[in-house]
């Protein structure tokens, strides 16, 4: 048996959502009502996050290509692929999206209020940039291709030994600023989901990696640490 075979064996009948694996933290409260001034609050350690392990992320065999659709948030495409919305975490952990908000794809009336923001209606069709076009000698051998960022003038010169011809070429496009936000939309479109069959790999590695480690500093058991009380007097 191999070893990702041994990480993948592991039952799971619990599936929660992120936070369920995330451990605790408790810091002294500072808030006025408060009594005591020992008292500790227990909030989930944001600082302390997940990511998948190298051999997996890196490895395209375990993921599958997904086309997000207009509207699908995370836990749609969850519930659809996996038939678990709590599973919305595994979607983003997968394309290391840390900010749902700026780095998943728009919804289509978002995108157009996007627009309106960011340009304003009369300038969404304006040049945002120019970019090369391909170019190809007369016998269809591409000499230079298509999508790098160039000035307006940009010219391209090169000899064509299929016609014994020195040749200079304006090989530029103008890209508007709709153009521009359409294809980073796309882009983010474009994302992997973790194969079913792999779930339990993540998962188990995801209980193995976050609880804390005995020993460490302000250890309290492994799903808590607690800050210092460093009582501070108002």
């Amino acid at each position: 048996m191999t070893y990702l075979q041994q990480r993948n064996k592991k039952e799971l009948n619990y599936r929660g959502q992120y936070f369920s694996y995330v451990p605790n933290f408790e810091y002294i409260n500072r808030l006025k009502e408060d009594k005591y001034i020992n008292a500790y609050s227990e909030v989930k350690n944001l600082f302390k996050r997940a990511k998948i392990s190298d051999d997996i992320f890196q490895d395209i065999t375990f993921f599958e290509r997904y086309a997000v659709r207009d509207g699908q948030r995370p836990d749609i495409i969850a519930y659809e692929y996996y038939k678990d919305a709590n599973l919305d975490w595994l979607i983003l952990l997968s394309n290391n999206v840390i900010n749902p908000i700026n780095e998943w794809p728009l919804d289509q009336g978002a995108f157009n209020e996007y627009l309106d923001r960011k340009y304003g209606v009369d300038q969404i069709y304006n040049v945002h940039h120019y970019e090369t076009t391909e170019v190809y000698t007369a016998d269809n051998q591409k000499l230079l291709d298509s999508g790098f960022e160039v000035d307006q003038d940009f010219q391209f010169s090169f000899y064509d030994f299929s016609q014994f011809l020195q040749r200079t070429v304006n090989p530029v496009r103008s890209v508007s600023n709709f153009e521009y936000e359409t294809r980073i939309q796309n882009e983010k479109r474009n994302i992997y989901v973790v194969k079913k069959e792999f779930i339990n790999i993540v998962i188990n590695d995801l209980q193995r990696i976050m609880p804390y480690k005995e020993g460490s500093t302000q250890y309290v058991d492994r799903s808590h640490v607690k800050g210092e009380d460093i009582r501070i007097f108002s």
